[in-house]
C-alpha cells in the first residue's frame, strides 16, 4: 500500500474505533469494559503530515509554537510503498545547529579524549576527533557515557549538548558520515524553503494539491453528514 493508505489506515482502523469505544464507556453505553482506558500509563499519536506548500507555515508559526524541541521536518513520498528497514529514500532536514552524533566518550592516560563510533557492531576509535564540554563539566565523569554533539563550526569540534543515559551504544559510522553530509551540505531553512516554493508551483504539484483539497472537503462533508445523522 502507499503511505498515504497506510497513514489514513491508522486512523479508521485504530484511533476512530478507539475514541468511538471510549465515548461508548464513558456515557455508559456500553458496560463492564474489559480495558480501563484510564489506566493507560502511556499514550501513542500518529505524527502529522502536510502538503509541501505549508512548509513555511511549519517553520515559521507551527514549530516555534510546540512545548517540546522540534530539529527539523521529515519528507514523505505520499505515494511511496513500505520499505522494510532504513528507507533511504526519505529526506530528513534538520536545523543546521540541530545535526548531531551519539559518541561514545572516554578518558584514556593523561585524560586523552578517546571518542568512539560503532562499525559493524564493534568500537571504532575517531582519530582526530575532538568534543568540547560546558564549563562547569568535568569530561572524567563523562567516561565511559555516550555523548550527544553538535559540529561548532567556528572551533572546528564537536560540542556536547548532553548526556544520553538512555543509550548505551554510540552511532554507527554510517550514521555519523551521513550526518557529515547534512553539515557539509549547509542547507539553510532559506535555502529549503527556497526550493519548496518553486517545487510547489510546479503544474504536477498543483494538480495533486488541488486533488488533495477536493478529498479533504469530501470527508470533511462526509463526516458532518455522519454526526448530523
Amino acid at each position: 500500500l502507499p503511505f498515504s493508505d497506510r497513514w489514513k489506515l491508522l486512523e479508521d482502523e485504530i484511533i476512530r474505533p478507539r475514541i468511538y469505544e471510549r465515548k461508548q464507556f464513558e456515557t455508559g453505553l456500553k458496560g463492564n469494559p474489559s480495558y480501563r482506558y484510564d489506566l493507560e500509563l502511556f499514550s501513542v499519536r500518529r505524527k502529522d503530515f502536510w502538503l509541501l506548500s505549508t512548509v513555511k507555515k511549519l517553520l515559521k508559526e507551527f514549530i516555534p509554537a510546540l512545548s517540546h524541541e522540534s530539529d527539523g521536518l521529515i519528507f514523505q513520498g505520499w505515494d511511496d510503498p513500505y520499505v522494510n528497514r532504513t528507507h533511504e529514500g526519505l529526506l530528513k532536514w534538520k536545523y543546521p545547529e540541530m545535526n548531531s552524533v551519539d559518541f561514545l566518550f572516554e578518558t584514556g592516560s593523561e585524560n586523552r579524549q578517546l571518542i568512539f563510533l560503532y562499525e559493524r557492531g564493534k568500537k571504532k576509535l575517531m582519530d582526530g576527533t575532538r568534543v568540547v564540554f560546558a564549563d562547569d563539566v568535568d569530561p572524567s565523569s563523562i567516561s565511559g557515557k555516550i555523548v550527544e554533539c553538535s559540529w561548532n563550526k567556528q572551533e572546528d569540534c564537536w560540542f556536547c549538548m548532553r548526556i544520553r543515559a538512555d543509550k548505551s551504544t554510540p552511532n554507527d559510522i554510517n550514521t555519523y558520515r551521513k550526518v557529515m553530509r547534512s553539515i557539509t551540505d549547509n542547507i539553510t531553512e532559506d535555502k529549503l524553503l527556497g526550493e519548496m516554493s518553486e517545487i510547489s508551483s510546479l503544474p504536477m504539484y498543483a494538480d495533486r494539491k488541488a486533488h488533495a483539497d477536493r478529498k479533504a472537503h469530501a470527508e470533511k462533508m462526509a463526516h458532518q453528514h455522519r454526526r448530523r445523522g
